[in-house]
């Protein structure tokens, strides 16, 4: 499974902010590594994502990515602002839609090639999810369906974004953070959806506004439980807290526990 992890630089010894990301796509799914550079396109010219066209923007910026090659989009990358993204699958009670559409890996591209912040990389995402929603295989020779969570960053701040559908929630980072393949937002978060609440309530997921919890309301049950994403997300965070003040660029041993 997967995880992300984040120390941004005011839990770092000198000041860096620390991202992360491992990826356990299939046995013989090459992961390619690319850039893609920054390029200025025709008005009412059109992207083909992967299996999908959408309206291109005006200007993209130049990335890097590391991709499943079978996909247009990625897995993680950064882009020349210094905007990094790394995607996780997350299991909801919502079905999910198996109609190709666009999958997580090229929300994750998409939000590099058009912003130049963390907070703007957020608003990309959340405002394609409200147009198009997030359907579509993402297995290579196995089918495989899930909606998806990100830990978003630029060298100032971070953000956690995870989705249910189209509904979500984004909670700001202040100092580590990690996410595993779960929602781990609760009943406090920073930003979400106009009807995150009330279609919770609508389903008997909670009795009101006072008893909602993000990711008690919205996770299921099976694939959550047996991917051990809790487990691994608790223990990622406390690796790196116990770290806290030391990490640094050479800190790779410090999650060796994991």
């Amino acid at each position: 499974m997967c995880d992300t992890i984040i120390a941004l630089g005011n839990v770092t010894a000198d000041g860096a902010t620390l991202f992360a990301k491992n990826s356990d796509r299939e046995p013989n799914e090459a992961h390619h590594v690319v850039v893609i550079p920054a390029a200025d396109h025709a008005p009412a010219r059109r992207v083909q994502c992967t299996y999908i066209e959408i309206p291109q923007v005006a200007h993209t910026h130049r990335v890097l990515l590391c991709k499943p090659f079978w996909i247009w989009g990625a897995e993680m990358g950064a882009n020349e602002h210094g905007v990094v993204i790394g995607n996780e699958a997350v299991f909801t009670k919502i079905p999910y839609t198996k109609t190709p559409g666009l999958i997580g890996m090229d929300f994750l591209r998409l939000a590099l090639e058009r912003a130049a912040t963390a907070r703007a990389a957020l608003d990309v995402i959340t405002a394609l999810l409200a147009q198009y929603g997030q359907s579509g295989n993402c297995g290579f020779q196995h089918p495989t369906y899930y909606h998806n969570s990100f830990l978003i960053a630029d060298p100032r701040e971070a953000w956690v974004l995870e989705m249910a559908d189209k509904h979500w929630a984004a909670e700001r980072v202040q100092d580590i953070r990690t996410i595993s393949n779960g929602l781990t937002i609760g009943n406090q978060f920073d930003l979400a959806s106009p009807d995150l609440v009330n279609y919770a309530i609508e389903r008997g997921w909670c009795k009101s506004r006072d008893d909602f919890h993000f990711a008690r309301c919205y996770s299921d049950f099976l694939f959550t439980r047996f991917s051990q994403s809790r487990a691994r997300q608790c223990r990622t965070t406390a690796l790196l807290a116990a770290q806290r003040g030391k990490l640094n660029r050479n800190a790779s041993h410090c999650i060796a526990g994991v």
